[in-house]
């Protein structure tokens, strides 16, 4: 072998490693996402289990507010709706923006239906709705953690995907920009 060919052969391997090692990082860093979003998943079905139960108990106290708790139903089945399809592609940027959106529908009934029971002293303190209503608080609080963790993550695979040259392998291997949340 000439040394031409011998620098050309180096030149292929190390190319070839790179690849392999950016795809690799790609990948990490992909599943770094979905682990965030496990988090996130586990917050929503804490907040999910205390729902139920929530407007179970307000049903016959609040009859007169049926709206506004029929609404907090209604935008709980859309963030469960827009949570699964985001828990089946976690990258997918459409699937976080429906998210997000239905998640702001849903705090906003949330907070319509928590003033009306704090306006009630009695009643927020009666064990099934004050139960639930820390449970809500927790899972809030442990939401907006995991949705940090999940950003964060999404951050640093988009970072990734933008350098150069592995930003020349993105096409290839099909990896997108992720959502944020």
């Amino acid at each position: 072998m000439s040394a031409r060919q011998l620098v050309a052969l180096a030149l292929g391997a190390v190319a070839v490693f790179w690849m392999v090692g950016a795809y690799n990082r790609l990948v990490r860093l992909r599943n770094a996402i979905n682990q965030a979003w496990a988090r996130v998943d586990e917050a929503l079905g804490q907040r999910a289990a205390a729902i139920e139960p929530l407007l179970a108990a307000l049903r016959e106290p609040l009859a007169h507010e049926q709206g506004a708790l029929d609404a907090l139903q209604a935008a709980h089945a859309d963030a469960v709706r827009a949570a699964a399809a985001l828990r089946a592609q976690p990258l997918r940027a459409p699937h976080a923006s429906a998210w997000v959106a239905t998640e702001a529908a849903l705090a906003a009934a949330g907070k319509r239906v928590f003033a009306l029971v704090e306006q009630d002293a009695e009643l927020a303190l009666q064990p099934p709705v004050a139960a639930a209503t820390v449970s809500w608080r927790e899972a809030g609080t442990r939401l907006a953690f995991a949705r940090q963790l999940y950003n964060d993550a999404a951050e640093q695979h988009d970072a990734a995907l933008a350098v150069f040259p592995t930003r020349v392998l993105t096409p290839l291997f099909g990896f997108r920009r992720a959502g944020r949340i």
